[in-house]
């Protein structure tokens, strides 16, 4: 039997890069999953394809997690086509780099809307509505344990929240066996960061393994925290980053 059979998870940005790589982990382990997307319906509804095609329900939710009523409606949509909740990943994210001087107030209000309101307000809702042993991941960012260079000040900050966050809601929703934990990926081979991109031969070196990761490591790492083998980790910060911090 997999680990999470029986189980029902919303991935937040869910149509590609690690938030895909997740959705599916957790369909192959055996739960039902809905994923949200802002744009690229097409790449959500072919993850949900893939949902299905494991023999797991899938459900694509279109929201946009800088607006608040998408944040948690999010998680109260996907507990409703899912008949319940028991993960949520909080993964969707928005990152505006350059320097200090030269970040519009709305890249501001943008980043840390997505990045910091929004996965308050949507734990906060999944909080409402998980039965006893639910898990909360986010997925934050190897620049908040180690900031290489200039250029990143918004988004380290926005997801260095994410700490006090994740060590808060693990208090707080302790009692009912609730555990909140945040992974932290280094350099990973995406879309938005490819690992032949113009930045990439300086990312890689970086970090102690001398390369990029894959989606599917962070993801890894996020179905074990979902899982019942971790039911005794909250409030922890997970680097999943090839030594970018050591």
């Amino acid at each position: 039997m997999s680990s999470l059979t029986g189980k029902t998870a919303l991935v937040t940005g869910g149509s590609r890069g690690i938030g895909a790589a997740t959705a599916l982990r957790l369909a192959q382990e055996g739960a039902d999953v809905a994923v949200t997307y802002v744009q690229g319906e097409d790449a959500a509804r072919e993850v949900v394809a893939k949902i299905e095609s494991m023999g797991r329900r899938g459900f694509a939710i279109r929201a946009d997690a800088a607006d608040a009523g998408d944040a948690a409606g999010a998680v109260e949509r996907a507990a409703d086509d899912l008949d319940g909740l028991d993960i949520l990943v909080n993964n969707a994210g928005a990152g505006v780099l350059g320097p200090v001087g030269d970040l519009a107030l709305a890249d501001v209000d943008r980043v840390l809307a997505v990045n910091v309101r929004g996965v308050f307000l949507a734990s906060q809702a999944a909080a409402g509505l998980m039965r006893h042993g639910g898990r909360i991941v986010s997925i934050g960012s190897c620049i908040v344990q180690h900031v290489p260079g200039a250029g990143a000040t918004l988004y380290a900050t926005s997801k260095a929240a994410l700490v006090g966050l994740t060590k808060a809601f693990a208090r707080e929703l302790g009692e009912r066996g609730i555990t909140v934990n945040l992974v932290h990926p280094g350099p990973i081979d995406t879309d938005m960061n490819p690992a032949d991109g113009p930045y990439a031969e300086a990312q890689a070196a970086g970090t102690a393994l001398g390369r990029y990761g894959s989606a599917g490591e962070v993801a890894s790492v996020v179905a074990y925290l979902a899982g019942e083998e971790a039911s005794y980790v909250t409030g922890a910060e997970w680097a999943v980053d090839g030594g970018h911090a050591a």
